[in-house]
């Protein structure tokens, strides 16, 4: 079993402190996990960090630790920036990134974007990663799609790994559980779906994969669990409400079940679930009292998983 840590990210105007972000994924790469991950949220009302600018702050600060984001909405960039963008990061890590990608859901503002839900958001999420695989891999990329067009073009320098990062694919839906498991590198349940919903995401993926007649080995599952360790459970619940709606808005009000709180042994019981569910890496999001619940998780809880 790997663990991953997410990379505190919501901060306030004026309030980011780079010492406590440093000293954070130094301890994170200390405590032995594998990786640190964020979200992406370019519209909305709450404070959140930009992924791709923060993790290559983050790969400045260590030398181990994995750096991701789960998930890039791909459908809002333009494929040939974001596929820049990824190289480089991955040039500056040397070969430190996971790529997590997904279509995102039909509430997003896609006209911000000049994106039309409407427009087949399927086709555009396909073309969008054939166009970044092209870059990342072809010296010459001549690609006629629907929404890019590619006549000749080059890309340097590609990604550090080979042929790219591994890609993780989102989603919930059984289409979107197929295509992680025929064209992803890996699986990533997300964290506003509960670990029953994600048992049952799992087997949908490992039949796509089988289908696939790929080599399976290197295929990764993985699940976000938003989590609060504290004795008192009625006040982890609380705290961790509170901040469920801070993030989702109204929509955060329905979450609290998703989310694995209380002493640590009702928080091993928790992520027991999720690897009986099938992960075999559990991405642990507390999300308030960032630095205090990894210490906590990484002494009282993840040794005791297994």
């Amino acid at each position: 079993m790997r663990y991953a840590i997410s990379v505190p990210q919501h901060v306030d105007d004026g309030a980011f402190q780079p010492t406590e972000l440093r000293a954070y994924l130094n301890r994170a790469e200390e405590l032995g996990f594998e990786s640190a991950w964020m979200t992406e949220q370019i519209v909305g009302s709450g404070a959140s960090l930009s992924p791709l600018e923060t993790l290559a702050f983050a790969a400045a600060c260590n030398q181990r630790l994995r750096l991701g984001c789960a998930v890039f909405v791909t459908p809002l960039h333009n494929p040939v920036h974001l596929a820049k963008r990824i190289s480089t990061l991955d040039q500056l890590s040397r070969g430190r990134v996971e790529v997590g990608v997904g279509i995102g859901g039909r509430n997003r503002m896609f006209t911000a974007f000049d994106v039309d839900p409407d427009d087949n958001l399927v086709t555009r999420f396909n073309e969008g990663l054939r166009v970044m695989k092209a870059l990342w891999t072809q010296p010459t990329i001549d690609i006629e799609g629907r929404f890019w067009q590619l006549a000749g073009a080059t890309m340097e320098p590609k990604p550090f790994q080979k042929p790219y990062p591994p890609l993780w694919f989102g989603g919930s839906k059984p289409a979107a559980l197929r295509r992680a498991g025929c064209h992803g590198d890996g699986f990533f349940g997300a964290g506003s779906t509960t670990t029953a919903q994600f048992a049952e995401q799992v087997p949908i993926v490992r039949a796509a994969l089988a289908e696939t007649g790929r080599d399976t080995t290197g295929f990764r599952i993985a699940k976000r669990v938003y989590i609060a360790v504290d004795d008192n459970t009625d006040r982890a619940r609380s705290r961790m409400s509170d901040a469920l709606i801070a993030q989702y808005g109204d929509y955060g009000k329905t979450l609290l079940p998703v989310a694995v709180c209380g002493p640590p042994t009702a928080c091993i019981r928790g992520l027991r679930e999720v690897v009986a569910a099938g992960a075999d890496m559990i991405l642990v999001n507390p999300l308030f009292d960032s630095s205090a619940q990894m210490e906590r998780l990484a002494s009282e809880v993840l040794p005791r998983i297994a």
